[in-house]
């Protein structure tokens, strides 16, 4: 070993008299003798051999360096610059982020094929359960949910489509606006998020933008010139999917702050239900805990207190495949069915409030359409009925449509052969359902899943 020392110093003397001798015939103009100088510059000083003729200097630099140390492919540290270097290549070359307005689809914005997972809630544990307590930490549980991650990770994309398209909007949109244009730009920029594919990927039912006593399901068809008014309450209910996986949400939208007591009876009653639903939990006792809550708050309008009801004929519902409604039906006043909430289902959990009645009807005209799921082979007569079919079945399958949408896929002179299939019950329709005119309604929904393990809000967002 000090032998091995002795020789390399005396080398490095050596070198440094040619380097002397390089710098001397630099200065007097030696090209040559320049090129060698540039590659002398490039060789490492002061360097010590082990006797396993590595070099001493850069193994004690390896052994002091902090864990997760950057290494060059030559095994030295990486030096400052050379990390600051690979940080901004990194971040060059990293996640997109979205536009303003939003336009990137949501798939390319998460490249790893991981999308934002909701709120989670741990089930709550009443006097006669005892499993559910046990649920998040059950290691069988996990396993259950992991089995089915394919599948919460194509809600989850939808949710962050709906997430990112509602927050936009609720940006955007300004008293004066009609309600078709309203519409056409929340549902274009959905498009654009979810990826719309045909019946893969997109929206999963028109967008419901309900005025004042009107409640639910009404949205403009072609022509319309309604506009929403800085004294209007609207109910903003639009729906996307992945797969047939469908997230059902919506919000309340007004500009004037007396109708901020309504808005907040609504969003507690929701949030309430949601707190409340969960795996063996009855039906009828998430109606209950939701009428309770809504019923509690009172509103001033113009001089006038209201109490605040829920309205009883309306309700969350399961979901399914491709099936906005799949059978049950989550009761937003006291009563109804004992029917129990099971594992691995999906609910949309919505409330309606109204300083009306508390009953909605039917009543303007009708605008949203749906394939009943259930329907056997009818034979259709009318040539237009079976052509109207077709782009049904093509575009929609089994989700909700709109005349507009219609009109948007290419059909046309459809009015005779739209009711034709309502007739024979192979599509139903659904009209815009309305309180009493003169009073106010709001709604807030959100859909969540009943994991083995846990509670997933999957649409919940920093909004509501």
């Amino acid at each position: 070993m000090a032998a091995l020392k002795t020789e390399i110093k005396e080398d490095q003397e050596n070198e440094e008299d040619q380097e002397r001798v390089v710098e001397d015939d630099i200065e007097n103009g030696n090209p040559e003798t320049s090129k060698k100088k540039k590659k002398k510059k490039n060789k490492k000083k002061n360097v010590i051999l082990d006797e396993d003729g590595k070099d001493e200097n850069s193994e004690k630099q390896l052994s002091d360096a902090p864990i997760n140390t950057p290494i060059t492919e030559n095994g030295e540290v990486e030096a400052d610059g050379d990390k600051k270097k690979k940080k901004r290549n990194r971040k060059k070359g990293g996640k997109p982020k979205q536009t303003d307005p939003p336009s990137i689809p949501i798939v390319e914005l998460f490249p790893d094929g991981v999308f934002p997972i909701g709120e989670i809630q741990k089930y709550e544990t009443g006097k006669d359960d005892r499993t559910a307590k046990d649920r998040f930490t059950s290691e069988e549980k996990r396993a259950l949910d992991r089995m089915h991650n394919d599948i919460y990770n194509e809600v989850r994309l939808a949710a962050e489509a709906h997430r990112q398209t509602r927050q936009y909007i609720q940006k955007w949109i300004k008293p004066g606006m009609t309600m078709i244009e309203i519409c056409e730009e929340l549902e274009n920029t959905a498009r654009k998020l979810i990826g719309e594919n045909g019946l893969k990927a997109g929206l999963a039912f028109p967008t419901g933008c309900s005025k004042n006593h009107c409640a639910a399901h009404y949205t403009p068809n072609a022509g319309d010139k309604t506009v929403f008014e800085y004294d209007d309450v609207v109910k903003i209910d639009f729906g996307t999917h992945i797969n047939g996986r469908i997230i059902d949400c919506a919000f309340t939208h007004t500009f004037n702050p007396k109708y901020n007591k309504l808005v907040e009876a609504v969003r507690d009653a929701t949030n309430t239900g949601i707190k409340a639903a969960g795996i063996d939990v009855q039906l009828c006792e998430i109606g209950a805990q939701i009428q309770e809550v809504m019923e509690s708050y009172e509103v001033e309008l113009d001089g006038k207190t209201y109490q605040v009801k829920s309205i009883r004929n309306l309700n969350g519902h399961s979901i399914s495949p491709y099936r906005i409604h799949a059978g049950k039906t989550v009761p937003i006043v006291k009563g109804g069915e004992a029917t129990v909430m099971e594992e691995n289902e999906f609910y949309a959990i919505e409330t309606f409030g109204s300083t009306g009645r508390g009953v909605v009807h039917d009543d303007m005209e009708c605008s949203h359409y749906m394939k009943n799921f259930d329907v056997p082979y009818v034979p259709l007569r009318l040539q237009s009925s079976k052509s109207l079919l077709n782009i049904i079945n093509k575009n929609f399958g089994t989700l909700a449509f709109c005349k507009r949408w219609l009109d948007r896929a290419g059909a046309t002179k459809y009015q005779m052969a739209l009711k034709d299939l309502c007739d024979k019950g192979i599509v139903d329709d659904y009209p815009p359902l309305c309180d009493i005119k003169g009073c106010y309604t709001a709604q807030f929904e959100h859909t969540i899943m009943l994991k083995p393990t846990c509670k997933e809000v999957v649409s919940r967002g920093d909004d509501y």
